[in-house]
C-alpha cells in the first residue's frame, strides 16, 4: 500500500491510496480459494470446482467484493499510520474513467482512490483540578413532605356525582362543548365527555371560572382567551366562546390520612409514607443538583477549551439544529418575526450553538478515550429495553429497528457516555457547596433551559455525526380541550414528580 497526500489546508486531508495489482491478486485468489469450499456447481463434486471455472462465474464479483474489503481496510490503516483521527467516515472516490475501472475489476491494474476527511484536532485538555464547580445544597423539609402528600391524596381522590347542588372548585365536571372564535368553529375546539376539574388550571385561563355554578343537564356559554404565547400561533391571544353543556358535577372524596391512606402504597404506617416521600425528594432535588452542576461544568469546559473545529462537523450540527427550529416554527404555525426574531440573526446563534456542542462533544470524547471509559453491552441492552418500552406493545418493532439500522444506536449510546465522563470529570473538578432552597433549584435549572445551555452533542457516539439525536420535548397542544401546556413547567415538589420542558438544543 503507498499513501500520498495530496492537499493538507487546516484539518481538511486529501489522499491517495495505491494498492499494487500483486497484493490485489492475492486477496482475489485468497477469497476464490475459500469460495471453492462453499459453493455447489452441478457436474462438480463440493470442494473440486476448478478455480479457473469459479473465476469465469464468479470473478467479477467476488473481485469487487475484493475491492471493497480492501477499501475498508486500507483506508483505516493509512489514518492509523499517520496516527490521525478522522472526525466523520472518510469520502472515498474512484476513477471516473471506465476503462480503468475495468483492468482493476480485470484484475490487471493497481486499485488507487482518493480519500478525503477531516481530522480530529489535537486536544489539550484543561486542568481539571483547577475547575471550581457550584453544588447546589437542598434539604428535604417538613413543609416539602407536607406538600408532597397533599398531592398523593389530591391524586387518590375519587368522585361522586352530586347532582343537588352546583359546581364549586375541586368539583369535577363533566362536558360536551363546541368552541368558536368570532362565530366560526375552529379546529380542534370540539370535545364530548370530557372531564374538568374546577380550579386544577389544566384548561385556558376563564374556562374552568366559566364553570363554576353549573348544575347537571345545564346548558351554558362560557367565555376563555388563549394566552399570548400559546403555541399555535393562530389562537393565541383570541378570546373564544365555548357552547357547553354539562353531563355531569362530581363532588371528590377526599382519603383519610392515616395508616390506611399508607398501605394503598404498599407501606404500613403513615410515617414509612413520609419517610419514602422523602427519600423520593432527595433523590429529585440530587438530580436537580446535578444537572445544575452538569451545566456549570460544560460552561467552564467551553470556555477553557479553543481549538479549530471541524467544519463538516459543525455544519452538520447546524443543519440538524436548524431543521429541528423550522419544524417546530412550521408545526406551531409561528414565523421568527412572530417571535421579535429574524431568520438571518437566529441562524447566527444557531450556529454559535452548533460550534458549542462539536466543542464540547470533542473534548468529552478526548477525556472519556483517554480515561478508558466505556459504554457497556448491559447499559446498552437497559438503555434500549428503556426505549422500547416507551412504546407499548410495539417492543418488537423497536428492537428490529435497531437490529436494521444499527448507526441509530449512537443516539442511545451517546448520552449514555456523556453522563458517564461527566460523572468522572465531576470527581475530578472541585466542588463547591451551595446551600438552597428546593423553590430556588427548580426555579434555576427552568431559567438555565430556557436560555438554552446545550448539552454536549457530537463526537460521543464514535466520530459518527450522521445520526444526532437532538430530543426536544415537544408539548400536544390540545385545542378540543382549550388545554393551554405552554408554559408547563410544574415544579410541584409532590408525589408525581417534577415536569420540565427539556430543551437539549
Amino acid at each position: 500500500m503507498q499513501v500520498t497526500e495530496t492537499s493538507s489546508s487546516g484539518l481538511k486531508r486529501e489522499l491517495k491510496v495505491t494498492i499494487p495489482v500483486n497484493d490485489l491478486h492475492n486477496r482475489f485468489t485468497a477469497r476464490l480459494d475459500e469460495l471453492k469450499g462453499q459453493v455447489n456447481i452441478k457436474g462438480f463434486r463440493p470442494g473440486k470446482v476448478p478455480v479457473a471455472h469459479l473465476k469465469r462465474v464468479y470473478g467479477r464479483s467476488v473481485m469487487a467484493e475484493v475491492v471493497q474489503e480492501t477499501v475498508s481496510e486500507t483506508s483505516r490503516k493509512a489514518l492509523d499510520e499517520r496516527k490521525e483521527r478522522a472526525a466523520f467516515t472518510p469520502e472515498i472516490k474512484f476513477t471516473e474513467d471506465q476503462a480503468e475501472i475495468e483492468k482493476v475489476l480485470g484484475g490487471t491494474s493497481d486499485l488507487a482512490f482518493g480519500m478525503t476527511y477531516e481530522i480530529v484536532p489535537a486536544i489539550a485538555v484543561t486542568d481539571l483540578a483547577a475547575i471550581t464547580v457550584e453544588r447546589p445544597v437542598a434539604e428535604v423539609a417538613e413543609a416539602d413532605i407536607d406538600k408532597s402528600l397533599a398531592n398523593l391524596v389530591t391524586g387518590s381522590a375519587t368522585y361522586k356525582p352530586a347532582e343537588s347542588r352546583v359546581a364549586v372548585k375541586g368539583d369535577r365536571v363533566t362536558i360536551d362543548f363546541v368552541g368558536s372564535i368570532d362565530g366560526v368553529e375552529f379546529e380542534g375546539g370540539k370535545g364530548e365527555d370530557a372531564p374538568v376539574v374546577i380550579g386544577a388550571g389544566g384548561f385556558i385561563p376563564g374556562f374552568e371560572e366559566g364553570l363554576t355554578g353549573a348544575k347537571a343537564g345545564e346548558e351554558r356559554t362560557v367565555a376563555a382567551t388563549f394566552p399570548e404565547g400559546y403555541a399555535e400561533a393562530k389562537l393565541a391571544g383570541k378570546a373564544a366562546s365555548f357552547k357547553v353543556k354539562v353531563k355531569e358535577v362530581a363532588e371528590p372524596e377526599t382519603p383519610i390520612v392515616n395508616d390506611e391512606f399508607a398501605k394503598r402504597f404498599g407501606l404500613e404506617t403513615l410515617p414509612e409514607l413520609r419517610d419514602a416521600l422523602k427519600s423520593r425528594l432527595k433523590r429529585e432535588y440530587d438530580d436537580a443538583a446535578r444537572q445544575k452542576m452538569k451545566r456549570a461544568l460544560l460552561d467552564a469546559l467551553d470556555e477553557k477549551h479553543a481549538f479549530e473545529l471541524p467544519p463538516t462537523l459543525v455544519d452538520s450540527e447546524f443543519n440538524a439544529i436548524w431543521n429541528k427550529v423550522n419544524e417546530e416554527l412550521k408545526s406551531s404555525g409561528k414565523t421568527f418575526a412572530d417571535e421579535g426574531k429574524t431568520e438571518e440573526g437566529e441562524k447566527a446563534e444557531y450556529r454559535k450553538l452548533a460550534e458549542r456542542r462539536v466543542r464540547l462533544g470533542l473534548v468529552l470524547s478526548e477525556i472519556g478515550e483517554a480515561n478508558g471509559i466505556k459504554v457497556t453491552d448491559d447499559e446498552m441492552a437497559r438503555a434500549l429495553s428503556a426505549q422500547a418500552s416507551r412504546f407499548p406493545g410495539q417492543e418488537q418493532h423497536v428492537y428490529k429497528f435497531f437490529r436494521e439500522n444499527p448507526n441509530q444506536l449512537l443516539s442511545i449510546r451517546a448520552p449514555i457516555y456523556e453522563e458517564k465522563v461527566v460523572t468522572h470529570l465531576l470527581e475530578k473538578v472541585k466542588l463547591a457547596d451551595k446551600p438552597t432552597s428546593a423553590e430556588e433549584l427548580f426555579k434555576s435549572l427552568v431559567e438555565d433551559e430556557e436560555h438554552n445551555h446545550s448539552y454536549a452533542g457530537p463526537a460521543l457516539g464514535g466520530h459518527d455525526h450522521e445520526h444526532h439525536d437532538h430530543d426536544h420535548d415537544h408539548h400536544h397542544h390540545d385545542h378540543a380541550h382549550g388545554h393551554d401546556h405552554s408554559h408547563d413547567h410544574d415544579h410541584d415538589h409532590g408525589d408525581h414528580g417534577h415536569k420540565h420542558d427539556h430543551k437539549h438544543d
